[in-house]
């Protein structure tokens, strides 16, 4: 017990004393789950914003590390997120370094991106560099209970794509104009960030998946490995890690959002499951 409680005096007396010399501390941020939403298990900028500040800003980390498992999610949210962490990078001069758990898919691949360097595991999933919408046509179920629909708006397009009415082929147009310019945003994102590290010999931009080694020989990962043993060999066996995470609020503890969790668990399920996992 006793030397125990030395051991960790002489550690506080490194962290706070200027003259001691103390061990390369590594901050690790979990992104985990799908992005965007409001639920406990979603991953937004707003509810992730006091853990990545804090992990740059304390204790003048070494590095910090991204663990990325996410099926993707909302173009926006990955973006603001991402933004965020090369802000944060820039301005404290801290290298960012992924690493990909499961998944890094569409949006989660957004998120590793905007680290300085990406590693996998072999079997992990990577890519996904496309943007999808889906949705379900109602018009021919409520027509066969005898369910009229009645829509009334000021501006033509305003209930476009209403599931509860027929397709309009003007909306699927208007649609897939939206969903290019977005594709156009995130393939602007991976060109920027990962700059000449990408073969020029596939097209990496179809949506298609890759696993780790072959995303490697792609140049949309640069390496195969894993956090604790990389981050040992590049800052030494004495390297500590500190994990900064999304809080769960009370009202969530208390079970309030019990059901909108479990929604969003089943879409988030839906998900991961696109990809085999």
């Amino acid at each position: 017990m006793f030397a125990g409680t030395v051991h960790s005096t002489w550690d506080n007396m490194k962290n706070w004393l200027p003259f001691l010399k103390s061990d390369p501390t590594i901050a690790v941020i979990r992104l985990t789950g799908m992005i965007g939403g409001q639920g406990f298990a979603s991953l937004n900028d707003a509810k992730l914003a006091p853990a990545i500040e804090k992990a740059f800003e304390k204790g003048e980390p070494a590095a910090v590390a991204l663990v990325v498992n996410s099926p993707g999610g909302s173009p926006v949210q990955s973006s603001l997120i991402g933004a965020r962490i090369r802000r944060l990078a820039e301005e404290k001069k801290i290298p960012v370094i992924a690493f990909v758990e499961d998944v890094a898919a569409s949006g989660g691949y957004w998120l590793a991106a905007a680290a300085d360097e990406i590693y996998a595991d072999p079997s992990s999933v990577v890519g996904s560099i496309g943007v999808i919408s889906a949705s379900f046509g109602l018009d021919r179920f409520i027509e066969s209970y005898g369910v009229e629909r009645r829509v009334y708006t000021a501006g033509k397009s305003k209930s476009m794509l209403d599931p509860f009415r027929p397709e309009n082929p003007d909306d699927v147009a208007r649609l897939k104009t939206l969903l290019e310019d977005i594709h156009v945003n995130f393939k602007d994102h991976i060109t920027a960030r990962r700059a000449d590290k990408l073969t020029s010999d596939v097209d990496l931009f179809t949506g298609e998946v890759w696993l780790g080694q072959r995303a490697m020989e792609l140049g949309l990962i640069d390496g195969i490995g894993h956090l604790k043993p990389m981050m040992k060999a590049r800052f030494g066996d004495k390297v500590r890690f500190r994990e900064y995470s999304t809080k769960r609020g009370v009202f969530s503890r208390l079970g309030a959002r019990v059901v909108q969790d479990a929604v969003q668990g089943i879409e988030e399920r839906a998900a991961f499951a696109r990809f085999g996992l």
